[in-house]
């Protein structure tokens, strides 16, 4: 594996509440090469926008990091201090958020939220500025007279890009996506994450990528992890996630998604409901769903153990 870009040491990331505290990130370790694609995906309530928000500590009270570290390129994330951070954001790590009408000022033009970035953080004057703007539209496939257009004038299609285009502005060497397409049709989803990819070719920047699509994640990451309650429970290289799933977390979501080439089979959703944070049980928290569940698994969270180069999994039954 490659020097890792960032890495993450037994991250807790809590939510303090009257009723008592939830812990939605519970002690996650991994890490991300230059240039790699790594997916993270898992249930709603699962842990993994909080992580992305961790990561770039953009998260707000009743949030709480409690512990862990998050080294990016040799620093600490959790102990720079505010000007450090004004250029970590962006320079070093964007972030694209799930939905693009809510990231978007609705009223000012997709001009000037791209200049203003540039500007924010770079010595050049509006003008020059404004010329960036311009070519980081072309980057994602819109024309620059785009750049007078408010949120609303454009479709949701465009709109992602435009998100895409902020979060590529300062040529960052990490962009987070949480869940960029869901709010998309297929067809424009296809087209976002083809463009994704040939940008990624072309900048060479590591992407950490969130969602809840098994199936898509597949199609674009070179590793992927599966988060459930907060836990960290599998993470591999994409293709033997797929093919030889190791968890029955992970086995029942990619049982839970159709194939269009094959036979038709039978799908099969996992039982149950997620498990409350505030009232977790004892052992493993996915035992009220799983139907491999044993004794042991009622008593002892199951650990993160390496079942092949690179590949971990967390299960009594391994």
């Amino acid at each position: 594996m490659k020097e890792a870009l960032l890495e993450i040491n037994n991250l807790c990331v809590d939510y303090v509440s009257a009723n008592g505290v939830a812990r939605a990130v519970n002690n996650v370790s991994l890490t991300i090469a230059p240039g790699e694609t790594l997916g993270i995906a898992g249930e709603s309530g699962c842990g993994k926008s909080t992580l992305a928000f961790a990561i770039t500590r953009l998260h707000k009270a009743p949030a709480l990091i409690s512990e862990g570290e998050i080294i990016y390129n040799g620093r600490d994330v959790l102990k720079m201090s505010d000007k450090e951070l004004r250029d970590f954001r962006w320079n070093d790590v964007s972030i694209v958020f799930q939905s693009a009408m809510n990231s978007l000022n609705p009223v000012i033009t997709i001009g000037e939220q791209l200049t203003d970035v540039i500007v924010a953080h770079k010595r050049i004057s509006f003008k020059q500025a404004a010329v960036k703007a311009k070519e980081l539209l072309g980057i994602v496939g819109i024309h620059g007279d785009r750049l007078k257009s408010f949120p609303h004038q454009l479709s949701g299609g465009m709109r992602q890009r435009v998100v895409i285009a902020i979060a590529l502005a300062l040529e960052p060497k990490l962009i987070i996506m949480d869940e960029p397409t869901t709010a998309l049709d297929v067809v424009v989803e296809r087209e976002i994450l083809n463009e994704l990819y040939d940008l990624k070719e072309k900048f060479g920047f590591s992407i950490l990528f969130i969602s809840h699509d098994l199936s898509l994640m597949g199609e674009i990451a070179d590793r992927i992890g599966v988060m459930y309650a907060g836990n960290l429970i599998e993470i591999g290289d994409a293709k033997t996630v797929f093919s030889k799933p190791s968890h029955p977390y992970t086995k029942g979501l990619i049982a839970s998604f159709p194939t269009i080439h094959g036979p038709k089979e039978r799908l099969y959703g996992i039982p149950g409901d997620p498990v409350n944070l505030l009232r977790l049980p004892s052992g493993c928290n996915f035992q009220d769903r799983c139907a491999d569940c044993m004794d042991i698994c009622k008593k002892d969270d199951p650990l993160l153990i390496e079942l092949n180069v690179d590949y971990h999994a967390a299960c009594h039954k391994l």
